[in-house]
Order: structure tokens, then sequence, then C-alpha cells
């Protein structure tokens, strides 16, 4: 089991990661490639999860996973007050919500990994053949199988602990005691980010059904996009952008 001074641990690792990325981008002139493939992948969420977002019960927690995970956000500063619970994670938060920071912390860093080795390739094609072709191409010259599973599976133990701890009542009590701490401490950003997450799998209810969704409509994305034929996988991305 993970504990809290190896928690902190693996946030300043991941965060370390994501900072060395972003000075990569900028030196090599690859941010604004990075923030298309971030702006592409959000309207391909939207799609995906349409049915959810226009839910009311699913909606708020769908929101939630868009932004916070897959949007197209300048999180710099939240990285920042990540980087500063890291020395201080024992002593603001209790042990299990901070144990969410490493999975977001994960999260974060596998997704700026592949963005930014997406856009590598994203800036090696012509720019006039259509972005989901394009983007297709780029994903398979990337690769990096195992860490789209990784990125799967982490956000899926990242839900799946929110669903769990939003049952204990004592904890969601202690998370909104720590708000006047917290902002003494320069770490609102991370509290906001722990209570919307909280707030919207406390008004999903069952998380059962968004769970399973996301689980096999990632694993079909991943799939088509790895395997099935290029063309097939260029059009079905162009038709799922099409309906964001």
């Amino acid at each position: 089991m993970t504990t809290a001074t190896q928690a902190a641990d693996l946030i300043r690792t991941h965060l370390a990661r994501v900072t060395h990325l972003r000075d990569q981008a900028d030196a090599a002139g690859l941010s604004q490639a990075v923030h298309e493939i971030k702006q592409l992948q959000a309207r391909r969420f939207s799609a995906t999860y349409m049915d959810f977002l226009s839910d009311a019960r699913h909606a708020q927690a769908t929101r939630f996973f868009l932004e916070e995970l897959y949007g197209e956000h300048d999180f710099r500063e939240r990285d920042r007050q990540f980087g500063r619970i890291a020395g201080a994670i024992e002593r603001l938060f209790p042990e299990a919500v901070a144990l969410l920071a490493v999975d977001l912390a994960e999260t974060h860093a596998l997704t700026e990994t592949l963005d930014y080795r997406l856009a590598t390739h994203w800036l090696g094609q012509d720019p006039t053949i259509p972005a989901a072709v394009r983007y297709t191409k780029s994903w398979r010259l990337t690769g990096q199988h195992e860490q789209r599973e990784r990125q799967l599976v982490v956000v899926l133990h990242m839900a799946t602990e929110l669903q769990r701890l939003t049952r204990m009542n004592s904890l969601r009590l202690a998370l909104k005691l720590m708000r006047r701490p917290a902002q003494a401490a320069g770490l609102s950003d991370l509290q906001q980010f722990l209570e919307r997450g909280f707030d919207s799998f406390s008004t999903m209810g069952d998380a059962s059904r968004f769970l399973s969704a996301i689980q096999h409509r990632e694993r079909y994305w991943i799939d088509t996009l790895f395997d099935a034929n290029a063309a097939t996988a260029s059009a079905a991305l162009q038709a799922e952008l099409a309906r964001a």
C-alpha cells in the first residue's frame, strides 16, 4: 500500500516529468502542436460522452473528467500547488484523499508524455490533410500501447476511488474543513479540484454505468486507433469529431 510519504515522492516525480515536457515543448517549438492535440482530444471526449453530458445525473462528473483530465486548460498553477502539497501531504490532507492526488499526477504525466510525442509527429505531416487522418497517423507513429493502457487503468482507478470515498461522510466533512488551511497554504486550486471530484460523484450516486462507459468506450478508441485499418480508424474519428 502507498503511504503518504511515498505518495509525496510519486507526486514530485510525476510533476517533474510534466515540467520537463513543457520546457522541452517550448524549446522545440512544439507548444502550439501540443495545444492542437489537446483541443482535438477534448472534442473527441465531448462527442464520445455527449449522452452523459446531457444527462443531469451524470453531467457534473463527466465535465469534471473532461475539464480536469482531458481538458486543454493551462494547469501550471495547479501543478505548482501539487508540488507544494508533496511536502505537506501528511499534515494537510487525509491520506485517502492525498492518494487521489497521486492518481491525478500520474494521469497528468502520462497525458503530457503522450501528447508531446503525438505533437512531434503531428508537426511532421501536411497540415492540409484532415485532422482525423493526421491524428490517426500521429497516434500510430507514436505507439506507446502500454502507456495508453496504463492511462486508462489509472483514470478508472481514480474514478473508482472517488466513488468509494464519496460514501464516507466523515471524509467529505474533513475535506470541507480543509478549505481555510488549504487556502492559507496556497493550495486553493488543489482543494477545489478535490471538492469538485467529490461533489461530482456524490451528485451522480451509483457510478457503475459511467465507469463501464469509460472502460468500454476508451477501449474502443485505443483498439481502433491502433489496430483498425487506417482509413477505417480515420473515418471513425472524423465522424466522432463531427458530432462535437
